[in-house]
């Protein structure tokens, strides 16, 4: 009798969680729409090192990569789909927020900042990085800071928080800068590198990145204060607590065991690009912080 009523409340014990997993995901319309084609629309940046980045294999990796990985592997527990398909679709700084927006892609692994404005159209999961931006020149060029570029030309990101950064500190301190606008990183660091540009200013790490992936690192420098606050996360699409939660758990998860910090060093110290950045006091405090008790 014991036995048959154990096996009985093992029964009802997973017949709850099931129901429990399959109301989760009736009620996220982002779960239910992954659910009912079979497929997760992961967007990610092409070059974006060591965050998202095309590897030798032609597959997308990095640090904010294998946290995506992490989060939907949750996904496929949750919808009862192990096999779930991961499609890769390639975004850009200016149209990350438009393909949240309309649905296109579920999850955008990236580098890409969390502010107030983006607010109004996507949402975010935890800060995963935070940086800020400064300015990469070639060495021997005289420009260590915003000012030495008063009469010179330096090449932006459209869309990016850097854009901004650049413009509103030009305009207070009066300086006469001259813009290249230009598409993503790649091109941004051809108008370094080609002198169609006298520098190029985006997020420090990315900077410290396209040096080290460039064929000359050792012509070019990355200098200047900090010009903005940037604070990366993932983005996650609108109006869905329940996904939302669900990649919060996971990265409260790896921030409170610690096993963020080897993904972390795995592509930062020094990892595949070569840059040796330790996690920063900031950001191990916001590890702590974000690390939410069950």
């Amino acid at each position: 009798m014991k036995k048959i009523l154990g096996l009985a409340a093992g029964v009802l014990a997973l017949v709850a969680v099931n129901s429990a997993g399959a109301g989760e995901v009736d009620n996220s319309p982002v779960l239910k729409r992954i659910a009912e084609r079979g497929v997760i629309n992961m967007g990610h940046r092409e070059s974006s090192v060591p965050f998202a980045f095309i590897g030798d294999d032609g597959k997308p990796q990095g640090y904010s990569v294998d946290l995506c990985f992490k989060i939907i592997d949750e996904i496929k527990k949750v919808t009862n789909k192990p096999d779930l398909k991961i499609n890769f679709v390639p975004v850009t700084s200016q149209t990350r927020i438009a393909l949240m927006a309309n649905g296109t892609i579920d999850l955008e692994c990236g580098s890409t900042t969390n502010n107030l404005t983006r607010q109004k159209q996507v949402d975010y999961l935890p800060v995963t990085f935070i940086t800020g931006t400064k300015l990469a020149s070639k060495k021997g060029s005289g420009i260590n800071e915003i000012e030495d570029l008063d009469g010179k030309v330096i090449a932006l990101s459209l869309g990016t928080t850097n854009e901004k950064a650049i413009k509103r500190v030009a305009k207070e301190k009066g300086l006469n800068i001259k813009y290249v606008m230009v598409k993503d990183h790649p091109q941004g660091w051809l108008a370094l590198s080609s002198g169609r540009a006298d520098a190029y200013a985006s997020d420090h790490v990315l900077l410290f990145g396209l040096i080290s992936k460039s064929k000359n690192p050792g012509d070019f420098q990355v200098t200047g204060r900090f010009l903005s606050y940037d604070p990366y996360g993932i983005m996650v699409p609108q109006n869905d607590s329940i996904y939302r939660r669900l990649g919060t758990v996971v990265l409260a998860d790896l921030m409170r065991s610690g096993e963020i910090n080897k993904i972390y060093n795995k592509w930062f110290n020094p990892g595949p690009s070569n840059i040796n950045m330790p996690v920063s006091d900031t950001l191990g405090v916001a590890f702590e912080i974000q690390a939410l008790p069950h």
